[in-house]
């Protein structure tokens, strides 16, 4: 009696804590999602002018930010009316009250005369651009340019325009943190623009988003398993239980 008590007992804490489990994995895993639907919006990336950083056809999640947060370096969605009606996807090299001129020593872009390396270009000659072009930034704008220079529409093709070819910060609406289809990866910060003025922005909040919807979906899926592994384990330990007594009444009969 008292053995099967106990075992009663241990079922009992064992289906409570299966079914807690369950409980803060369905929160935490449904939690992630609504969590991560408010903070990001998807993004399929049209053309190959941010090659080899995105490519034509990622899916990637785009933070939604207000312009006034966007820095040196970010990766960013647009719409700007005088460059497309569609959304776009660029990299910002300034901001307002930036100097941005091309090329320096090696054929490098410079920012207030601080040579900028871009180890995420995709340039046939090794050069940051092959158009020459020195902008000032007029306050409250960017300069964005593509990673593949040699194919990339941006701000250089709209030089001759108001403004030389500078976006209004209004204009965007998100900043690309990670890749997630069909190779996931993480979009890292680059670091060569964070000895300017305003450093660059903090990794965005999606890799603790995905922590909760994994955690969580560990939980619900471990917690659902305990029942069928308890019998299981149960069935198992009767079945030689009776094996036990089986032997123990055949060595009486002899």
């Amino acid at each position: 009696m008292g053995g099967t008590a106990r075992k009663d007992g241990r079922g009992r804490l064992g289906n409570t804590l299966s079914g807690l489990a369950v409980a803060v994995g369905f929160v935490l895993f449904l939690g992630g999602f609504v969590w991560g639907a408010m903070l990001y919006q998807p993004y399929t990336v049209p053309t190959d002018s941010m090659m080899p950083t995105v490519k034509p056809g990622d899916r990637v999640l785009a933070e939604r930010i207000d312009g006034d947060e966007v820095r040196r370096g970010d990766v960013v969605i647009f719409t700007d009316a005088m460059w497309s009606n569609a959304p776009m996807v660029k990299r910002v090299v300034g901001v307002g009250g930036d100097t941005v001129k091309c090329c320096g020593q090696g054929g490098r872009l410079t920012v207030n005369g601080v040579q900028v390396d871009e180890p995420y270009l995709d340039t046939a000659r090794g050069m940051a651009s092959e158009i020459p072009f020195e902008v000032k930034v007029p306050e409250g704008k960017l300069f964005l340019l593509g990673d593949r220079r040699g194919a990339s529409v941006d701000s250089r093709a709209h030089l001759q325009e108001a403004g030389q070819g500078t976006v209004s910060r209004s204009a965007v609406t998100a900043r690309v943190d990670a890749v997630a289809w069909p190779s996931p990866q993480m979009l890292e910060r680059p670091g060569a623009f964070g000895a300017l003025p305003g450093g660059i922005s903090a990794a965005g909040p999606v890799k603790p988003v995905l922590g909760a919807i994994v955690a969580g979906a560990l939980l619900v899926l471990g917690g659902a398993a305990y029942g069928p592994l308890a019998k299981r384990s149960a069935g198992r330990g009767g079945s030689r239980t009776g094996q036990g007594a089986g032997r123990r009444e055949r060595a009486g009969v002899r």
